[in-house]
């Protein structure tokens, strides 16, 4: 019999590719991590990043910069970013900065990158158009 479930992070699906981990919350906050390199991890986050989803997105990416060097966070399909969600990726850039990982942001979205500039954190995070501008610079 075989295994329904999909197969897990860093594993392969058949296709030779590793497969993303993902992780649904019942707040429907999404986050699918995938590792293009040694080192480097890519979370790609979809939903609503309020005060019921920061905490989620804060546990599963200080996993993440607790075993990376490189950590770019994919917001293009963050739906709405509200101030818990804006606490939660500076604490991150604290995390991350404080354990010598790089933290990237990818993103073009204006619900994102309004509430950034309105509270005046743009110097705060290293921000890049997509995920393979992130990765490259």
């Amino acid at each position: 019999m075989t295994d329904p479930r999909p197969p897990g992070a860093g594993t392969s699906d058949g296709s030779g590719t590793a497969s993303p981990d993902v992780t649904d919350s019942c707040d429907g906050l999404r986050l699918e991590t995938t590792r293009p390199a040694d080192g480097t991890v890519v979370v790609a986050v979809t939903g609503e990043l309020d005060m019921l989803t920061a905490p989620e997105l804060r546990h599963s990416v200080a996993e993440q910069i607790a075993v990376s060097s490189l950590v770019v966070l994919d917001l293009d399909g963050v739906r709405f970013l509200g101030t818990s969600g804006l606490a939660a990726l500076i604490e991150l850039r604290e995390q991350a900065h404080r354990a010598g990982v790089e933290l990237r942001l990818a993103c073009t979205e204006r619900r994102v990158l309004r509430p950034i500039g309105i509270a005046g954190l743009h110097h705060l995070f290293d921000i890049h158009d997509d995920v393979q501008a992130a990765l490259a610079s």
